[in-house]
Order: structure tokens, then C-alpha cells, then sequence
């Protein structure tokens, strides 16, 4: 199949494929005489794990990393529980700075009068000191 059609059956956009064969995340295609790119089975359920892991939030290096223990048969699955706990660890963090930047701003909106007035408590906390020294 063409990567038009490797695209659609994987859910990885034909930049993306593109993009993840430059990088070596997957092996390059075969190519026909016309110089077109070839796509098998193999590729495209090689194109959809990365799809799978990049939507659950692993990054590129991880993704590489789980592609290897994938291929690697006689790999033990601690291996790849090791690389999803240290996800889960990285995920946590993530979600308790999101819930850090929710409370702030939620603090900020409730201070803001929302009026006609140019006074905003939201603008302030995003302007800092820098802009108090400056008078702003």
C-alpha cells in the first residue's frame, strides 16, 4: 500500500510517517520503480503501537524504547513495566502542575471584578515584578 493508504489504516498522518522514518523511529519503506513509498502489514502495525503510545503521552524516547522491547522477543515484560511505571510517575507530576496552574488561576478569576475597569488581578499576577518596577 501507498503511505496514503498506510495513513489510513494506521490513524498516523502520511507527515507523520514521513517525519517518524527521517527521525528512525520506523525503517524506511520500500520504494517502487516510481520512487513511491511501500507499505505492508508489518509497517502499518508498526505505525499503529506508535500511534498507541504517543496518544497515551509517552514521548518520542519512550515510544523508541517500547519499539525496542517489542522487538526484542526474549525481553522480560519488567522491561516494559519499568518504562509504563516511570510514565505513570512522569503523568502524575504533570497532572498535579496542571492542578497547581487550575487553583492559581481559579484564585485569580475570583479576585478579578470582571468590569468595565482597567484594574485586573490576572494581568498583574501574569505582569510580576518586572512590570511593578517598570510601573506598568
Amino acid at each position: 500500500m501507498n503511505i496514503g493508504e498506510a495513513s489510513e489504516a494506521s490513524g498516523v498522518s502520511a507527515k507523520m510517517i514521513r517525519y517518524y522514518e527521517e527521525i528512525g523511529l520506523v525503517r524506511p519503506a520500500s520504494r517502487t520503480a516510481s520512487n513511491y513509498r511501500l507499505y505492508g502489514e508489518e509497517e502499518v502495525h508498526r505505525l499503529r503501537f506508535i500511534r498507541r503510545a504517543r496518544s497515551l503521552g509517552f514521548s518520542l524516547e519512550e515510544t523508541e524504547r517500547l519499539l525496542k522491547l517489542w522487538d526484542d522477543k526474549s525481553r522480560a515484560s519488567a522491561e516494559v513495566k519499568k518504562v509504563a511505571l516511570a510514565h505513570i510517575v512522569d503523568l502524575e507530576e504533570k497532572i498535579a502542575a496542571m492542578k497547581s496552574m487550575v487553583a492559581t488561576l481559579t484564585e485569580l478569576a475570583d479576585c478579578c471584578q470582571g468590569d468595565h475597569r482597567p484594574n485586573c488581578p490576572i494581568l498583574a499576577d501574569l505582569a510580576g515584578a518586572d512590570a511593578q518596577a517598570k510601573g506598568h
